[in-house]
């Protein structure tokens, strides 16, 4: 009977925090999911407080190439268009250099909003596995740079990057962010092609918002690991091992000896056949 061959798990993927002006501090829940969870690290960008795009773009880039497995960014605020403009800058495409004729992300996850209200019960529709180093991403709250900019110190990022994003991405937005309104974030989401994900009345999803490690978050999360990582394969059978021989035939026994003498030829008869009586005599 063949024995199937035990497979490796499926690597799954590291997440990258990626926070936005000023840091993610301690009650911020990016900050939490690095203390929770032991596949989590944050991303150093440096100059928190006075960005620069193309220098947090390079750092990103090294964070990306430094990790020893594949990556799932999860960024928040002005990190989402550290991301944005990561992927067009850097083109880092949907195929391994290793499998140059890997399938590239052919749509969004979601044509609509994904959520209003509690933790929805469906999760995203399955895709194709994508093969980039960047698996997939959780773009959180991104601001408005073109425009009516709350803080200055955005403009450096201007003007908002619209292509396409390589990889699946969820990017989420709530009722009252006052850095980006809902109906921006949706417009968006269809340019970068991502799923939108509407949060409800939650500010700018951040510490202030009160959150704390932010469950739907966590949800939006596992769902993108869980596209992000391979399903693992059916185990291969390994080689039967050979059959033994059948059983040749006996032989066929010899008979049994018998106990009896064997018959004795009949004795020959005392009058040749010559010697039959004629008829004739008398």
């Amino acid at each position: 009977m063949a024995m199937a061959q035990p497979h490796p798990a499926p690597v799954k993927p590291l997440i990258l925090t990626v926070p936005g002006l000023n840091n993610s501090g301690p009650g911020h829940w990016q900050t939490l999911w690095e203390q929770q969870r032991d596949d989590c690290q944050r991303v150093d960008l440096g100059m928190w407080d006075t960005p620069h795009r193309n220098t947090w773009v390079n750092k990103l880039n090294l964070a990306i190439r430094a990790a020893d497995r594949p990556v799932v960014l999860v960024a928040h605020s002005l990190g989402c268009l550290a991301v944005a403009w990561w992927a067009q800058l850097e083109q880092p495409g949907a195929a391994n250099p290793a499998d140059p004729a890997a399938p590239a992300h052919s749509g969004p996850l979601h044509s609509g909003p994904l959520h209003t209200g509690p933790l929805p019960a469906a999760p995203l529709p399955a895709g194709p596995l994508h093969t980039g180093k960047v698996r997939a991403a959780l773009l959180v709250a991104p601001p408005e740079v073109d425009h009516r900019l709350d803080d200055p110190r955005v403009a450096g990022f201007a003007p908002m990057p619209r292509a396409r994003l390589p990889f699946p991405a969820i990017l989420v937005g709530s009722h009252n962010d006052h850095y980006m309104g809902l109906h921006a974030v949706e417009a968006l989401a269809r340019d970068w092609g991502c799923a939108f994900a509407d949060a409800g009345r939650a500010g700018h999803i951040n510490a202030d918002s009160g959150l704390g490690d932010w469950a739907f978050g966590q949800f939006l999360l596992e769902q993108l690991i869980r596209r992000a990582t391979p399903a693992p394969s059916a185990p291969a059978p390994s080689a039967p091992a050979p059959s033994a021989p059948a059983p040749s035939a006996p032989a066929p026994s010899a008979p049994a000896p018998s106990n009896q003498a064997p018959s004795a030829a009949p004795p020959p008869s005392p009058h040749p056949a010559t010697d039959a009586p004629n008829p004739a005599a008398r």
